[in-house]
C-alpha cells in the first residue's frame, strides 16, 4: 500500500506546529508520510505503531521521533482510562528549521546528532517520555514564543537519553541504539545493503580494521546484540514488511531476505516476532489492503 502525503498545518506566527489530537474511539490506521520531522507523544492508548516496516506494540506515553517522509501510522486496540480519550501530542518541524537552529546556535550542536539518527525514527525511554510529559502536555495552553521555548528544552532533553534507540532506514525493523564510532558505522552500512547474502563475521572485522574477538565486542557494545541476531533482525523486518504489503508466497520472501531454509526463516520469525508469518501477515497486513 502506497502512503498517503499529508500536508502538515502551518500557522504564520508560528515556525513549527503543534496538533492536540484527541479521539475517543480509537486512533485509526492512516498511512502516510510528509517532508517533517514528527515528534509524537502518545497518552491513555495501546496498539501498534508502524514506521516502515518496523512494527511495535506502544503503551501510555510513548515517545518517538519519525525522519522526514518516513511512512508511518499508530493504529490503537484499547483505551487505559475509558472515560478519557486517546490523546496524540504532535509536533512537526521542517528539517531547513531544525538545520538553521544548529547553524545558528553552536550550543544546540547534539540536536544534528539526534536529527541524523531519526533519518527513519528514534523512539525514547519511558523515563525520559514521563520527565517530558509535563512539558509537552503544558505547551498546548502556552503562547507561542513559551512553546518555542518548551520545545527547545524538550530537543535538548532528548539529545541525552542514553536509552533512546534508533529504528534503522531502509525498511529494516532493527532498533539499534545511538552511536558515534565510524568503523561501526562503516560495517552497518555494509550490512544494511546486503543483509540478504551471505555475510561473514570475519569478512565484517576486516572492514573495521579488528580481530574477530574485539569486533564481537565492539559490536555488542555499540548495538547490544551480536552481529548474527542483527543480522537476523534485519531480514526479519524486511520479511515483515513483504508479509504487510504484498501477497507473495513465503518460501519467495523467505528467500529473498536470505534464508535458504524456510523451516529455518519460519522458527527465527517466530522466536523474534512471537507468531508465524503467516499468522503476521493475517494480523497486520489488512491495513495495507
Amino acid at each position: 500500500m502506497k502512503p498517503n502525503y499529508e500536508k502538515v498545518p502551518t500557522v504564520p506566527t508560528a515556525s513549527w506546529t503543534l496538533l492536540n489530537r484527541r479521539l475517543q474511539d480509537e486512533i485509526p490506521f492512516e498511512w502516510h508520510h510528509h517532508p517533517e520531522y514528527e515528534l509524537t507523544l502518545t497518552l491513555n492508548s495501546r496498539g501498534h505503531r508502524y514506521i516502515g516496516s518496523d512494527v511495535q506494540r506502544y503503551d501510555d506515553c510513548d515517545l518517538t521521533l519519525v525522519g522526514p517522509n518516513v511512512p508511518h501510522s499508530w493504529c490503537s486496540a484499547e483505551l487505559i482510562e475509558e472515560k478519557m480519550p486517546h490523546v496524540a501530542l504532535v509536533i512537526w518541524f521542517s528539517e531547513a528549521w531544525a538545520t538553521s537552529l544548529v547553524s545558528l546556535f553552536p550550543e544546540l550542536g547534539q540536536i544534528g546528532n539526534l536529527l541524523t539518527a531519526a533519518q527513519c525514527a528514534v523512539s525514547f525511554s519511558p523515563e525520559i517520555a514521563q520527565e517530558l510529559r509535563p512539558t509537552i502536555e503544558g505547551m498546548v495552553e502556552q503562547g507561542e514564543a513559551e512553546r518555542l521555548v518548551a520545545l527547545l528544552h524538550v530537543l535538548i532533553r532528548l539529545t541525552q537519553d542514553e536509552k533512546a534507540y534508533r529504528i534503522v532506514a531502509n525498511d529494516d525493523s532493527f532498533a539499534a541504539p545511538i552511536a558515534d564510532d565510524s568503523r561501526i558505522h562503516r560495517v552497518l552500512d555494509y550490512i544494511h545493503e546486503n543483509f540478504a547474502q551471505p555475510l561473514a563475521i570475519p569478512d565484517l572485522a576486516d572492514m573495521a580494521c579488528v580481530s574477530v574477538s574485539a569486533f564481537h565486542r565492539m559490536f555488542k557494545r555499540h548495538t547490544r546484540s551480536s552481529a548474527l541476531d542483527y543480522i537476523a533482525k534485519l531480514r526479519i523486518g524486511r520479511a515483515c514488511s513483504l508479509l504487510m504489503e504484498g501477497s507473495t508466497v513465503i518460501s519467495l520472501i523467505s528467500e529473498e531476505v536470505g534464508y535458504t531454509s524456510v523451516a529455518f526463516f519460519n522458527r527465527q520469525f517466530k522466536a523474534l516476532k512471537g507468531m508465524t508469518p503467516k499468522e503476521y501477515r493475517k494480523l497486520h497486513g489488512h491495513h495495507f489492503r
